[in-house]
């Protein structure tokens, strides 16, 4: 058994906790911390797959969203794309501040994906030295500006989202306004995708009622297939903000929701990738302003299915890439919910905030 006081004597040095929940009882099962000279000690009982990250887990990581480190895709002013570490309000380029290992050439690194597939070798030679650039100096473009793996959206992961479905009269018959018994998976189109303060496009003669829908984003690092519950954490790489674009009518209409959700822009998404060892993505706030109303207001630990359910449920059929991307779906308080809806119309403004991220900013026109 792991003992709890030994626990909170590691904790500034503790990297995740481990519970489990067993009648009404939560069981501490395993602890990983760092030891004074950077390696990894380990405490730990037979766990479950059941267990989760604790609550305590943001404990033990930075409590600033200007204290984490970021990974971003950004533009220089000749037009260059590159991948940089964003501290602050200032951006590396990363070729320049990190030591890359024997084997590895610095066009390997260029871009987010060859950082997602090298990051084990790169994350311990970072040394952010110099003065770097001002991030209003640069254009911020969306992490993975054109995804090459997969985009993956959970579908009604939220109690209360799905309490406002059955009342949605603009577009009803959609879904029905039960809780899920099995996980809702669909696709969007990878060329959907947009950067922070790109404008998503009104479908002018496609579409009159276009929604919002505030996500957090998980960014698959480590290949896996029936990856178990235990591990699933393990294949995490980072995670970032995505706006889940989706045209009512048209998603009602085709009932397959691909159509509705993949129109080019509506897949903002960013403003870049916070790795996993730097926040714990199962107990963020998110929340999301319409012309500065706030409108969607929740956190993460509310989802119906967990992340790593969804980890283990996705890739018990399919094998999970690196760099595929999962939506996890939407909490209360999209344009569909209210009474009369309030969808999006061109000169809207849209701010999505993720605890520990940031913030993505877009506009329609």
């Amino acid at each position: 058994m792991v003992d709890p006081i030994v626990v909170s004597c590691l904790l500034p040095l503790v990297k995740r906790f481990a519970w489990e929940e067993e009648g009404g009882v939560w069981r501490l099962l395993m602890c990983e911390c760092e030891d004074e000279k950077g390696g990894t000690l380990l405490f730990e009982q037979p766990s479950s797959p059941e267990h989760r990250l604790s609550d305590h887990y943001s404990m033990a990581l930075p409590q600033h969203t200007d204290d984490i480190l970021k990974l971003a895709t950004f533009q220089t002013g000749n037009g260059e794309q590159t991948v940089g570490i964003v501290r602050g309000d200032t951006v590396w380029c990363l070729q320049d501040v990190a030591k890359l290992p024997p084997g590895i050439l610095p066009a390997q690194v260029s871009d987010m994906m060859g950082v997602i597939q090298h990051w084990d070798l790169l994350k311990n030679s970072l040394q952010l030295e110099g003065e770097g650039r001002r991030l209003s100096e640069v254009k911020i473009q969306a992490p993975i500006p054109r995804p090459t793996g997969t985009i993956m959206c959970i579908g009604k992961n939220y109690a209360d989202h799905i309490k406002e479905v059955d009342t949605w009269k603009s577009a009803p018959g959609i879904s029905t306004p039960e809780a899920p018994e099995h996980m809702i998976i669909f696709t969007k189109a990878p060329q959907s995708v947009i950067g922070p303060g790109a404008a998503i496009k009104y479908p002018h003669g496609w579409s009159e009622l276009v929604d919002y829908e505030a996500e957090l984003a998980v960014i698959i690092g480590k290949p896996g297939h029936r990856i178990r519950k235990e591990d699933a954490l393990d294949h995490i790489f980072g995670y970032t903000i995505l706006n889940d674009v989706t045209a009512r009518e048209v998603q009602k209409r085709h009932q397959q929701w691909f159509l509705g959700k993949s129109c080019d822009t509506f897949c903002p998404m960013g403003p870049w990738i916070v790795p996993a060892s730097e926040i714990n993505g199962q107990d963020l706030a998110i929340q999301c302003w319409i012309n500065d109303e706030l409108r969607q207001d929740a956190r993460t630990s509310l989802m119906i299915f967990s992340i790593i359910e969804m980890i283990a449920t996705i890739s018990a059929g399919i094998t999970l890439q690196a760099g595929d991307i999962l939506a996890t779906g939407t909490p209360a308080g999209v344009g569909s919910g209210f009474n009369p809806p309030r969808h999006l119309k061109p000169g809207d403004t849209i701010r999505i905030k993720v605890e520990g991220i940031g913030e993505l900013h877009n506009h329609v026109e």
